[in-house]
């Protein structure tokens, strides 16, 4: 018959005993399979000791090194590009404001006394923030020169965060575009240009020379919508003087 122990009856002493026992031997086996690990562990460690230091030291080596380099390569090296782009930068400014223009663009773009061009800087600095400024500015001075297919190639590989300066290379490739009278490429960079910022200087610019070239593709729905577009989000603008007449010619084409 079985029996059951009634709750609150004291247990017997023996048991109580051979239950000490069996809880000191598992605590003893914890600690031996503790000691077990650890003694495994720093086994691996000494095996591998030299391994895991060559490891710990090169991260250390490759983390020092990239920010020396940032600190005593890169940044002198950004200092000195901006210095030379200041300089070529200076002979692009008096060539916009000078009658010899073309020869101060021959200068922004190669250089001169001594100091580096457009060009050197683009080579000699790629990466920095001068370099980047500099395709945008030997594309303008080739653009001025009337060397459009060097024009698009600088513009080309402008790339900047600066939606304004970017809608302007777009806008500037256009040009080079229609002057070599490839006018579909002209109106789809004229297009990419006014959709790339919407301001009340590039915007109505661009959108005028979309539509007046869009009229030339036969896009002339298109273009009325971009004149009106001019007409009403820009009506200060110099070019909002000009679209009524260009409005009234495509309608009359209809």
């Amino acid at each position: 018959m079985a029996t059951y122990q009634k709750r609150g009856q004291k247990r017997s002493n023996k048991a109580q005993s051979n239950n000490l026992r069996n809880e000191e031997s598992a605590t003893a086996e914890v600690f031996e399979t503790l000691d077990t690990t650890a003694s495994k562990t720093e086994s691996i460690v000494a095996k591998y000791q030299n391994h895991i230091l060559i490891i710990v030291g090169t991260i250390v080596f490759l983390s020092l090194g990239y920010l020396s380099y940032q600190k005593f390569v890169n940044e002198p090296l950004e200092i000195e590009a901006i210095s030379e782009l200041n300089q070529a930068q200076y002979y692009f400014e008096m060539a916009l404001n000078s009658s010899n223009s073309d020869s101060l663009y021959n200068r922004a773009l190669n250089g001169g006394e001594g100091r580096y061009g457009f060009l050197d800087i683009i080579e000699n600095y790629d990466g920095t923030p001068a370099s980047k400024l500099a395709k945008y500015s030997a594309g303008m001075s080739y653009l001025n020169i009337k060397d459009y297919k060097n024009a698009i190639k600088y513009l080309d590989q402008f790339d900047s965060d600066d939606i304004m300066l970017s809608a302007l290379a777009k806008g500037a490739i256009g040009d080079a575009f229609a002057q070599l009278g490839q006018i579909q490429d002209a109106y789809d960079y004229y297009v990419e240009a006014f959709e790339s910022s919407n301001n009340s200087y590039s915007t109505p610019k661009y959108l005028y020379k979309a539509g007046m070239i869009g009229s030339q593709l036969g896009k002339n729905s298109t273009a009325i919508e971009y004149f009106k577009r001019i007409k009403d989000e820009f009506p200060e603008v110099s070019e909002a003087q000009l679209v009524d007449v260009q409005i009234g010619r495509l309608e009359n084409l209809k």
